[in-house]
């Protein structure tokens, strides 16, 4: 059951994301991208710019700041790389970025966050 809350808050927190990208101007590709190495939470487009977003939901704001790491971003990194070939095709720039979301948080926006 506990496992069954986590992935509708997580689907939860990625249809805000998506929400909240769009507001800024962005258009949103795709969601739940799989790859065989895993999995791309959303992938927008603003510009020439591809964005590989990992959204990251937690239920107070103070988790916010240990809700991603680098062994997590070197995983979302291994599935861009495994997918971006369907995306960025006519030599757009590509990033991970992430969105932390948490009730009666602004939106958390970090562009570029993966920078191996």
């Amino acid at each position: 059951m506990k496992r069954q809350s986590a992935e509708k808050n997580g689907r939860d927190g990625e249809a805000r994301a998506a929400f909240w990208l769009r507001a800024k101007g962005w258009q949103i590709l795709d969601q739940r991208v799989r790859t065989p190495v895993g999995e791309i939470d959303l992938v927008a487009k603003r510009g020439s710019i591809i964005a590989f977003v990992e959204v990251k939901w937690r239920k107070r704001g103070v988790d916010l700041d240990h809700a991603i790491d680098e062994y997590r971003l070197s995983r979302v990194a291994a599935a861009v790389e495994a997918a971006a070939h369907r995306y960025a095709m006519n030599g757009e720039d590509i990033r991970i970025d992430v969105i932390l979301l948490a009730p009666g948080s602004f939106p958390r926006h970090i562009a570029n966050a993966w920078q191996p």
